[in-house]
């Protein structure tokens, strides 16, 4: 891959981001992997690749953070038109499909290590709150109050993200009835 030294870096940096997200088809590289090894299937460098993201953590969270802002967008349009409960279960759907399982690994691979090193990925952190602001939009326009609805919204998606981890973890468990106790606690 050979950059012009005249572009400007964000263009270089979303060009090898966009690259590397059609290289691994909507999943993501393995914490096991070198950053070599992500490059040569990226067909690009590994100082390339150092030089926009620094890491292969950090080349994980670039990615996981297009690959999130794509299924917010899509999450986004469905939220229109659908009350909390259906965006609750449209969330849930969306991240526990099986091509997914590398995506939703790769989310707490990153979310761990950004727990030590908040300030090192900044831009994946403060993009969690998104699925939470549309859920509590969606809250208020069924009449919640502000507060009650950002509460609701918190704590569900604080139960998804859980949930999710207990299906990475244990995935004999039974997330889906625990979905329907979160949609059941909203009511009260």
């Amino acid at each position: 891959m050979t950059l012009s030294s005249t572009e400007p870096q964000g263009d270089a940096r979303e060009r090898l981001l966009a690259r590397l997200l059609d290289a691994f088809d909507g999943t993501l590289p393995s914490p096991d992997v070198s950053l070599r090894e992500v490059a040569a299937r990226a067909d690009t460098s590994h100082a390339l690749l150092r030089y926009h993201f620094g890491s292969l953590p950090g080349v994980l969270a670039a990615m996981l953070k297009a690959q999130r802002t794509r299924d917010n967008e899509a999450l986004f349009e469905t939220a229109r038109d659908s009350t909390f409960d259906e965006f609750v279960v449209a969330i849930w759907r969306t991240y526990t499909r099986p091509e997914q399982l590398s995506r939703v690994r790769g989310f707490f691979h990153v979310a761990g290590l950004a727990a030590y090193r908040p300030e090192d990925f900044r831009e994946l952190v403060d993009s969690l709150d998104d699925l939470t602001k549309m859920l509590a939009s969606l809250a208020e326009r069924e009449g919640r109050s502000a507060r009650e609805a950002l509460t609701m919204a918190t704590v569900a998606v604080a139960a998804i993200r859980g949930l999710l981890l207990q299906e990475v973890l244990t995935p004999e468990g039974h997330s889906e009835d625990a979905v329907a106790l979160i949609l059941r606690m909203s009511k009260g």
